[in-house]
């Protein structure tokens, strides 16, 4: 039993796909931070995020909820304050509650459940991505094409803002961080995210490796990946662009370890090693190229699969549990270490997960509304299933255990019918994907409305990445 309150500190990146690290099995990458974090304490091996694009995604974070349910869809419907996050349930009960970094929030005005904001960085204007909403008929995004044209070595803006995260967060460690009130630090930077531009001694540990195997494009390709690639256009990537680009990404991962690394030695520098219990997660996995593919969006494993590894007080030590996670379970976690009984809600505390045994059959779920979407997409993943459902048009179904790599599409295969109605069937107990479907496109078009109709959002473009405080967003218009 804990005879000091525990403290609670959560270490969140953007874009990190879990194949990118070496406790997750990845031979290639340095991450001896993130890796000693995990040996310290219980990795997840099968985490996901519970939408894969940044703004919905880190509403569920905050709520501990699906963002169908409050309505939050896309990257130009942020979380405002409602529902009710996991900070505010901290804040009821006295505890300290902050942010350093990356929120992807609507501004710092809303009550979110944060007794501070370090800078804090939100969605674009307090509107974000108006161009993702306009779904019938899809925009071509020309702006996606920077992707395969700023990678390599060198220096971003979010290079620099990272580095002041992480210089913020270590301050504060040093400081509040020493109070015997406890507290829950939520810090969060940006890398791996695209631009795939990494710090030269980073890029330099990679650029040598020559060209890693990608997997192929799906063929024939589903229609809803050849709508997103008609929509997100990518096309530009040569064998030399990836090249670098995978480089850059394997780079931008060792970078953030680095600065994650400072960040769990300030932890321990300042005697708080063993009453705070520390994650670690990323909001959603990238795509690295794999079917010509880069960034986030879809339901593969690389773009879905997120790291997960929590350590502290009372959580075991080099474990790795297999029970499927997701980013909603980190709510009840927060609250019920810190004492507080969490309401009903679909996730469960890691920790208690953490404690038990396996439950391979546990279902986990996530869904996509966002740019470049003709249609709603689901995913349910259950035991070595996984079923991707797309409203009208033919789901995919992947066994995980016999094709890890996600090449056999048995979606339509007549053998698999029994399994796909199961779990067609846990969706429906989650939602109904028809009505869901309805509901995001008419929601989407209202803010389409509200900011001048369709022709004025697809001429005003797209700006891609959300810039860092203080950095303006760049529009692409529409070719």
């Amino acid at each position: 039993m804990q005879d000091r309150p525990i403290n609670q500190l959560i270490l969140m990146t953007d874009e990190h796909t879990r194949k990118v690290l070496g406790c997750y099995g990845n031979k290639i990458v340095k991450t001896p931070h993130i890796d000693s974090l995990a040996r310290e304490g219980t990795l997840f091996e099968n985490a996901y995020t519970n939408v894969p694009i940044c703004v919905p995604a880190r509403a569920s974070f905050a709520t501990g909820d699906y963002a169908h349910r409050s309505h939050h869809w896309d990257n130009a419907t942020p979380y405002f304050g409602t529902p009710s996050s996991w900070g505010n349930e901290l804040q009821k009960a006295g505890i300290t509650v902050g942010s350093i970094g990356k929120l992807h929030y609507r501004n710092s005005d809303d009550d979110v459940g944060l007794d501070f904001q370090k800078i804090p960085m939100h969605v674009v204007n307090g509107t974000g991505d108006v161009l993702g909403c306009v779904r019938e008929p899809l925009p071509k995004r020309w702006k996606s094409l920077s992707m395969a044209e700023k990678i390599g070595p060198g220096e971003t803006d979010y290079n620099i803002y990272d580095r002041q995260v992480a210089t913020e967060a270590i301050d504060w460690l040093a400081t509040d961080g020493k109070q015997k009130k406890p507290w829950v630090l939520f810090v969060s930077m940006v890398a791996p995210h695209f631009p795939l531009i990494a710090p030269q001694e980073f890029y330099d540990l990679y650029d040598k490796l020559g060209l890693m195997p990608t997997k192929p494009r799906e063929s024939p390709e589903h229609p809803w990946h050849h709508a997103m690639r008609n929509c997100q256009i990518m096309d530009n990537f040569t064998s030399e662009r990836t090249r670098v680009a995978l480089a850059s990404y394997y780079g931008l991962v060792t970078f953030i370890d680095d600065l994650i690394g400072k960040i769990l030695g300030a932890v321990e520098q300042n005697g708080l090693g063993d009453n705070t219990q520390i994650f670690y997660l990323s909001d959603h996995g990238d795509n690295i190229g794999e079917r010509d593919l880069w960034g986030k969006s879809n339901f593969y494993e690389e773009s879905v699969g997120i790291p997960c590894i929590i350590k502290g007080p009372g959580i075991p030590v080099e474990k790795t549990v297999k029970t499927p996670v997701s980013l909603i379970d980190v709510c009840p976690t927060i609250l019920k270490t810190a004492g507080i009984t969490p309401e009903a809600k679909p996730g469960t505390s890691l920790v208690d997960l953490a404690n038990a045994e396996d439950n391979l059959d546990r279902l986990v779920f996530s869904e996509y509304h966002a740019v470049g979407s003709a249609t709603g997409a689901f995913m349910i993943r259950k035991g070595q299933w996984k079923l991707v459902y797309y409203v009208s048009m033919q789901p995919q179904l992947f066994n995980l255990a016999d094709d890890p790599e996600e090449l056999h599409d048995l979606g339509a295969n007549p053998k698999h019918e029994g399994i796909r109605r199961q779990l067609e069937a846990g969706l429906r107990s989650i939602c109904d994907p028809e009505a869901v479907d309805a509901m995001a496109k008419a929601d989407q078009m209202a803010i389409v409305n509200a900011n001048g109709g369709i022709e004025a959002v697809v001429a005003k473009g797209g700006f891609g990445a959300t810039p860092p405080p203080g950095v303006n967003a760049e529009f692409m218009n529409q070719k």
